[in-house]
């Protein structure tokens, strides 16, 4: 088993629930919670783990909430490495409206992040023992660190000969994919931006395959990065790399919630890859753990039989 090796430094507490009607100014009555372990890097460990990947979730914890993360953690028996730090932890909260089945996501910011912290958080990557296959950086940055952090923790990853991969948004994502005062990107062997986050970083809209193929492409071409797996929602997902692009259109299932499935996507595509499968069969399980995330209320992820289940309708073409 190839070790995947993740870092959350804006990890949550993910509660669920639901409400017969959501309204203003009234006192709902809400549904009996769920609480999950959450936060990009630790999801990507889970769904990794469940498939068999050997894992280690690397995370930020603070405060009586920081324990409780850990408590989550230690029920499903998923190896971590607490940061600690000075704030709490944030809750994050998802609510049903069960008369609408609409889903509404709460996020709050997190704690500060200080200078020190961070810091030692690059310190703590120095320290862990073991060969180390996948280094993935996840989620979003807690406020007070640098929109260069995981640019940081790529340049890491690239002088220890780690494959590093990127899955967050805006100016931490272009800080790793766009090129700096240099000309040149810090770089990922993997990123997973969706379509919106890709139409950021390029600064236009890419209204067709062709445009989309075109604009990882550039991406690839330039050096910021060897392979994008993009999500595109209804529209499925793309793999792209310096020779190919494999698309895989979406499945047809009822959804549950939507937290946490490009979470699943991404611990379904690294393990696959860890084990060398080639670039279709990785995304067919992307893909299929991207949609059996969405088949769980809540944030409860992908579970395997159902990733198992799917894996055996996904179509993947070369485009």
């Amino acid at each position: 088993m190839t070790r995947i090796v993740t870092l959350t430094l804006n990890p949550a507490i993910d509660v669920a629930t639901s409400v017969p009607r959501l309204e203003p100014v009234v006192k709902l009555r809400c549904r009996p919670e769920v609480r999950s372990p959450g936060g990009g890097g630790i999801n990507v460990a889970r769904v990794a783990q469940r498939l068999g990947a050997d894992v280690l979730a690397v995370h930020a914890a603070g405060g009586a909430t920081g324990r409780m993360l850990g408590d989550l953690l230690a029920r499903e028996a998923l190896p971590a490495l607490p940061l600690p730090v000075a704030g709490d932890t944030r809750e994050c909260v998802t609510v049903i409206d069960d008369a609408t089945a609409q889903e509404y996501r709460f996020v709050m910011p997190g704690p500060l992040l200080p200078a020190k912290a961070w810091r030692d958080s690059l310190g703590t990557l120095d320290n862990l023992e073991g060969p180390i296959d996948w280094l993935v950086a996840s989620g979003s940055l807690p406020p007070g660190a640098p929109d260069d952090l995981y640019a940081l923790v790529g340049a890491w990853a690239r002088r220890r000969g780690v494959r590093f991969a990127i899955d967050t948004a805006g100016s931490a994502l272009a800080a790793v994919l766009a090129p700096g005062p240099a000309g040149l990107a810090a770089g990922a062997t993997l990123a997973k931006p969706n379509l919106r986050e890709l139409q950021d970083l390029c600064g236009r809209a890419l209204a067709d395959l062709p445009a989309r193929v075109a604009a990882c492409r550039g991406l690839i071409a330039g050096g910021a990065v060897q392979v994008i797996a993009l999500s595109m929602g209804a529209e499925g997902a793309l793999l792209v790399d310096a020779d190919a692009a494999w698309l895989s259109g979406p499945l047809d299932v009822v959804v549950r919630s939507s937290v946490g499935a490009g979470d699943s996507f991404l611990g379904a595509l690294l393990w696959s890859m860890s084990r060398g499968d080639p670039p279709p069969d990785a995304l067919a399980w992307a893909v299929a753990a991207g949609t059996a995330a969405l088949l769980q209320p809540g944030t409860q992820l992908a579970h395997v039989d159902d990733m198992r289940r799917l894996r055996a309708a996904v179509r993947v073409r070369a485009v």
